[in-house]
């Protein structure tokens, strides 16, 4: 059997890189390195489109070169804001039955946007800290929300990435701050009670689970010394690997319900053990840092590739592999 052919469509903006971890895991389980295309010409409006080809779907980009019929499409690294531009490829990909994880519209929206995970959380009974969804509040509604959650607050946006918008909130003063920060962009945010995850030592901590195919397949806990800051590590936070038998049992049970309740085949769950056990939020597309393209990314193209092999009915030849100059340099 050939070897498949492999899209890797990503938006070249985003800083962390997650597309060249997927490239490397691609070429080591392939032999082949992937067809890369900035996902920006297949966001609504672009020059990016898909046509029948038989029974498959060819994937053109008029000008740039683009032209070809992918066994796979990997979709990744698309920043939270310009996801619901990539709904109707997704769809276009359901509707020709591309091999491909990246589809599933209602689910990237319920991941994305943290006031409907907080509801589907509600719905399904996954733990979270108690969260308030406020929309341009009056100061004294702000107050009252405040008030209501203990006067140990963490906001973030209904839509962000990286932490750079999310606040800890302790006084009434950096309160006012926050609603003027978020009521000068025009967006909704969420106010939540602080999760007390801090270690015997002093520093904040948060465990990232991967979950794929409804199990856990890697995990990491972040330290945070500066404890008003974000538990991320594009934040500063040190992450510590974790082999996924290693996991508190408890965590491992959340992560997987969250992951299940907003309809993900695959995210990265970030939750808190304290409180026993809650869930912070499910990552649609979680980024990788050093040490994961074995872990993580590998794992993952491995499954779009066991998709392919059912979607055939055959077993194809083991792929050959070859050490990536990521891996040799230890990243």
């Amino acid at each position: 059997m050939s070897r498949p052919r492999v899209a890797l469509i990503a938006d070249p903006t985003s800083p962390e890189r997650c597309s060249e971890y997927l490239a490397d895991a691609i070429g080591l389980l392939t032999g082949e390195e992937p067809v890369r295309v900035d996902s920006r010409h297949f966001a609504a409006g672009g020059p990016g489109r898909g046509i029948r080809d038989g029974h498959r779907l060819r994937l053109q980009v008029p000008g740039e070169g683009v032209d070809f019929t992918p066994d796979i499409v990997v979709l990744y690294e698309i920043p939270p804001h310009r996801r619901h531009e990539l709904a109707a490829f997704q769809r276009l990909l359901e509707r020709h039955d591309v091999v491909t994880l990246g589809t599933g519209t209602a689910a990237w929206r319920v991941a994305t946007e943290k006031d409907l995970t907080v509801e589907r959380f509600r719905r399904d009974g996954v733990a979270h800290m108690e969260t308030l969804v406020l929309s341009r509040p009056s100061p004294e509604e702000a107050v009252a929300a405040f008030d209501k959650l203990g006067r140990d607050t963490w906001a973030r946006p209904v839509v962000g990435t990286g932490g750079n918008d999310t606040f800890h909130v302790t006084t009434d003063a950096a309160l006012h701050e926050a609603a003027a920060f978020y009521a000068d962009r025009g967006t909704d945010w969420l106010l939540s009670r602080d999760a007390g995850n801090l270690t015997p030592d002093g520093q904040r901590h948060q465990f990232r689970v991967f979950v794929l195919g409804g199990r856990v397949i890697h995990a990491r806990e972040h330290l945070q010394p500066a404890l008003d800051t974000p538990c991320n590590t594009c934040q500063g936070a040190t992450p510590v690997p974790i082999a996924p038998a290693d996991l508190p049992a408890r965590l491992t049970e959340l992560a997987v319900a969250a992951t299940a309740s907003v309809g993900l085949p695959f995210a990265g769950v970030d939750l808190a053990i304290e409180n026993g056990g809650v869930v912070f939020e499910v990552n649609v597309q979680p980024a990788f840092v050093d040490g994961e393209l074995d872990t993580v990314a590998v794992p993952y193209i491995r499954a779009h590739l066991d998709a392919l092999t059912r979607s055939r009915g055959g077993h194809p030849a083991p792929a050959p592999h070859r050490r990536s100059p990521r891996a040799a340099a230890g990243t």
